[in-house]
């Protein structure tokens, strides 16, 4: 969330940010009313405070108990105040970055930059659902029959050539030399240090989804009332909260994750989009990144961020574009979006296979996540987090653009090491 004293010297701009995004209408005088009421009573009950030691002190038992009858008041009365406040704040989402696209969809979307030429085929190039399910290593149809629409068994060696794309992800994102060197060429200033693997929980409480401001739309999200826990929708979820609460000391930081995940989501908002195939499923895997900087470099982190993501598209040779995203199609937490599309050569057309998300203090204060500089200021971090492979989505852009006129698949260079020195996948 916001910081309530920014919101109120600021109302304008986040007023902009509010209608900007299109996110609920929050009443920003009522968050001023509020606070203002919150601070009086909380004077008050020091005052009280110290009128009681006063009494005390005087052994004046009649003052005593009235001021004591007056806290009871202010400590009824102050709970639902707290609450209230929180709940509108709650609400406002993030200021977009200045360099933030204004727009009312996707179409104000900006392209930043395109790699890499788009196959040409001698032949019509089938989409991945066919190749799949020729090849043996997409069954769809038996998965609906298991456990209904927008689930797939992966088969053999696409499942192989997932775990191919796991291994080139640690590789790079552990070397400190080959993620230096990706700094380096994208011209960003940022202390190197390898991600550290993460397995987390795909399980989480509410409470604590809600901090991360993840828990809604609640449709989009698989609940388990009875519990009070939800299944994450990406691996950033878990990892997010590793430092809830937690005071980092500034030599620590930058702090990052790369987690892998089974994810889901229900796609209530997606009817009739995408069924076919594993570009849209309930249940998809994905390397995530989350990171933890100092809030004068989240940009640069971001910028480094993007730069690891172009690196392993380029190094798996797929055709792609960077895309700065508009306000309307950020996250209500976010302050910047960049995503990368990659080309589909069925549906000629780019689709979103990376998204970068700079939150900058937003999920922080919710979370408590916060820094203890060198000369003892205690501030809140800057958080990042971005997909370094959504698998079902990398898979299916390695199959269609990677097809050959008999069917068969084949396997880019970078990923052969990994698979057994396999160069091609075929029809048994």
């Amino acid at each position: 969330m916001l910081d309530i004293k920014f919101i109120i010297e600021n109302k304008d701009i986040v007023a902009a940010a509010i209608k900007n995004k299109q996110t609920e209408p929050v009443n920003l005088e009522e968050v001023e009313r509020l606070f203002e009421k919150r601070k009086t009573l909380r004077q008050q009950l020091d005052d009280l405070n110290a009128q009681k030691k006063q009494a005390a002190q005087s052994r004046d038992i009649e003052a005593g108990q009235r001021i004591k009858q007056q806290s009871a008041q202010i400590n009824e009365s102050l709970p639902k105040i707290e609450k209230d406040l929180v709940s509108l704040v709650s609400k406002i989402p993030n200021l977009p970055s200045a360099d933030t696209p204004i727009g009312a969809d996707e179409g104000a979307n900006q392209v930043l930059r395109q790699w890499g030429e788009q196959p040409q085929f001698s032949f019509t190039p089938k989409p991945h659902w066919d190749l799949g399910k020729e090849l043996g290593i997409i069954n769809s149809e038996k998965a609906a029959d298991v456990s209904g629409s927008r689930f797939t068994y992966l088969m053999g060696d696409v499942v192989r050539m997932q775990f191919a794309l796991v291994q080139h992800a640690f590789t790079v994102l552990g070397s400190e030399e080959k993620l230096g060197a990706i700094a380096d060429e994208a011209g960003v200033n940022v202390v190197v240090t390898p991600f550290k693997p993460v397995l987390p929980p795909v399980f989480m409480r509410t409470a604590v989804m809600n901090r991360m401001a993840r828990l809604h739309p609640m449709d989009e999200r698989y609940v388990f009332e009875k519990d009070d826990l939800v299944l994450v929708g990406s691996a950033e979820h878990t990892i997010g909260p590793l430092h809830m609460d937690e005071i980092l000391d500034e030599e620590q930081v930058p702090v990052r994750y790369i987690g892998y995940s089974t994810a889901f989501r229900r796609e209530a908002g997606a009817a009739g989009k995408d069924t076919r195939g594993i570009l849209r499923l309930h249940q998809f895997d994905k390397l995530e990144l989350e990171t933890f900087t100092l809030p004068e470099r989240s940009f640069e982190e971001q910028d480094f961020i993007v730069a690891i993501q172009e690196y392993l598209m380029r190094s798996l040779k797929l055709p792609h574009q960077v895309v700065l995203k508009c306000t309307m199609d950020q996250g209500a937490p976010n302050c910047r979006g960049i995503d990368i599309e990659t080309w589909v050569p069925s549906q000629k057309t780019y689709r979103e296979t990376h998204t970068s998300d700079l939150m900058t203090s937003y999920q922080s204060r919710r979370l408590n996540t916060r820094v203890r500089r060198s000369d003892g200021k205690i501030e809140h971090l800057h958080m990042n987090d971005a997909t370094v492979f959504a698998m079902g989505r990398t898979l299916l852009a390695i199959m269609e653009n990677y097809q050959n006129k008999d069917g068969s698949i084949t396997v880019p260079d970078v990923l052969r090491p990994y698979m057994g020195g396999t160069e091609r996948i075929s029809s048994s």
